[in-house]
């Protein structure tokens, strides 16, 4: 895949406000190395969020690469199977659920990477020098509808569930994708709403990185048929123009010469 080419048709086409964030699980350190020798990329200063890593990469367009003492997020370190589950995780979830055995069972229930993680890095896709486990879309609504009815059509899959889970939006949603190879979109968890700096407005949309190019390719032929990469409007320049269907009112004609 030409990275490059595909972070800037997808910013042009969704006006992306945010650049795709490439995300890779390293299990092999022959893998690591390659990447490091490669990569330009930046390492936490101080333990920070799996979510704040991808702030640079999405903000910044700065390539992060960390192991396991970058991260300061024990949900994340759990979900990248970088330790089991303890009582201080279930504490932790202890103000979302009913009682501790519903958050002892909720914890349970994560998706949760294979053990032996190496590393992570989280990269801005024009930038990536790996191919994606998953490619990760902070976007608006309508955003993430184009990204999900292309996925939808592209892949032959129909209806999408995704998986929302407590107290894990960015690191456990990444997971999900990774591991079951599905799509997901899901809102800002409370940690990735503050740590990770998600605006209100915004979703996570995660494609697992092997399917990214049907999607893409999908986006293509729809504009190379109707001229834009607009859904609710085929041919309109805007993905999302907000007209009401059929309005008479709100129309334009070219003018005279």
């Amino acid at each position: 895949m030409n990275f490059k080419e595909m972070q800037a048709t997808l910013m042009q086409e969704l006006r992306l406000y945010h650049y795709p964030v490439a995300v890779k699980f390293f299990y092999d350190q022959a893998e690591v190395d390659a990447f490091k020798a490669e990569a330009e990329y930046y390492t936490p200063l101080k333990a920070m969020t799996f979510c704040q890593w991808q702030i640079a990469a999405r903000m910044k367009g700065q390539t992060v690469y960390s192991e396991r003492e970058g991260l300061g997020c024990s949900n994340a370190v759990f979900s990248f199977g970088w330790k089991g589950m303890d009582e201080a995780e279930v504490k932790s979830h202890a103000k979302y659920c009913k009682d501790l055995d519903q958050a002892k069972r909720f914890v349970e229930t994560k998706s949760r990477l294979p053990e032996g993680l190496i590393g992570i890095a989280v990269a801005p896709l024009a930038d990536a020098t790996f191919m994606p486990d998953t490619v990760h879309f902070y976007c608006d609504n309508m955003q993430a509808y184009h990204l999900a009815v292309d996925y939808m059509a592209a892949t032959d899959t129909h209806p999408l569930r995704p998986q929302i889970t407590m107290n894990s939006s960015a690191c456990g949603g990444n997971v999900y994708s990774m591991v079951e190879k599905q799509f997901n979109m899901l809102p800002a968890c409370s940690g990735s709403y503050n740590a990770g700096k998600t605006e209100r407005g915004e979703i996570n949309v995660i494609i697992p990185g092997e399917q990214m190019q049907l999607v893409f390719d999908r986006l293509m032929e729809r504009k190379e048929k109707l001229g834009s990469s607009a859904i609710t409007k085929p041919g309109d320049g805007f993905p999302g123009a907000d007209v009401c269907k059929n309005c008479p009112l709100i129309v334009f004609k070219k003018a005279k010469d």
